[in-house]
């Protein structure tokens, strides 16, 4: 039941925005930008993000990104991630300097909540090289939540990380994270997770999952989340909990795009054309669906009998 509570907490205090058939957002969730090292999992990806932040920023989109972007457990001095990913964060303050950036916490940078470390380490960067300091995302305000009101209806959309009752890693983070930080992080680098992680616990992940479904069956609402890494676009008897997945996959990102009124799971992956020279493709996992499709606060009962009571 924890779950439940903390996610009504973090929609309580959410922010809202108004959406329209014209708006167009990007959810993308675990980037997990380390300092380049071995242990460092989204460099393998981090060209595939360049060119799906490109095309996002090309075409009008406000990119939300939904908790665990940097890796600060293991990272905590933000700047040896910025040096590390130069050009992912010039991406990034495109975004912010239009107005057009949302960033969620997760756990493992739970530190963005705290207003003085924002200050300190997202206001200004430091060029080593030039010794001099630069604007970065300066005035930036990292929130829990978001919510997204279909104007036309009213009808609501959840937007958190996931890691919201997951004891281990919201009530219990601190410990979590000094077991990461002094001990598996060594063992990324041979690719070995964390078992205590939602990523490779399935049972662990499931148990999260359900808490999901017992928050939207109670409160109605649509909820997009990341956190597990699993990536989840539900079916037509399912309730309507959506995962953005993650950007560390062996060879992939995943994403949550909601355009033109309609919500869709995508994939960014390079691939090779016929002569051999590797493109980075965009591919639509699942959907399009309307955002009406998801609506259950006239007709979760159906949806009950489908899905079982938990």
């Amino acid at each position: 039941m924890r779950t439940i509570q903390r996610l009504t907490e973090a929609y309580k205090k959410a922010r809202v925005e108004y959406i329209d058939e014209k708006s167009k957002y990007v959810f993308l969730s675990d980037c997990h930008r380390g300092s380049g090292s071995l242990a460092d999992e989204f460099t393998k990806n981090e060209n595939a993000y360049n060119v799906a932040l490109n095309y996002y920023f090309e075409n009008g989109y406000t990119y939300v990104e939904a908790g665990d972007g940097d890796e600060l457990w293991e990272h905590p001095k933000f700047g040896d991630i910025k040096g590390a990913h130069y050009d992912v964060f010039e991406n990034i303050k495109r975004f912010f300097d239009d107005d057009r950036f949302i960033l969620l916490y997760g756990n493992h940078n739970i530190y963005l909540k705290k207003g003085y470390y924002v200050k300190n380490n997202y206001y200004t960067y430091y060029d080593h090289y030039h010794e001099i300091g630069h604007k970065f995302l300066q005035g930036i305000n990292p929130i829990e939540a978001l919510v997204l009101k279909v104007k036309k209806t009213n009808q609501e959309i959840l937007i958190v990380h996931g890691h919201q009752g997951d004891f281990l890693n919201d009530q219990f983070w601190y410990f979590t994270m000094l077991s990461l930080k002094y001990f598996w992080r060594f063992l990324h680098a041979f690719g070995i997770q964390n078992p205590a992680s939602p990523v490779k616990n399935a049972q662990k992940r499931h148990k999260i999952e359900k808490n999901y479904n017992k928050w939207i069956r109670k409160y109605r609402s649509m909820l997009i989340c990341g956190h597990t890494h699993r990536v989840k676009f539900p079916k037509s008897n399912e309730l309507p909990y959506f995962n953005i997945g993650c950007c560390v996959y062996p060879t992939r990102i995943t994403g949550i795009e909601i355009s033109e009124g309609k919500i869709q799971l995508v994939q960014w992956k390079i691939v090779p054309n016929d002569i051999g020279v590797l493109r980075v493709k965009r591919d639509i996992i699942q959907g399009p669906e309307p955002i009406e499709k998801f609506d259950i606060r006239y007709n979760i009962n159906g949806l009950e009998e489908a899905v079982g009571r938990d």
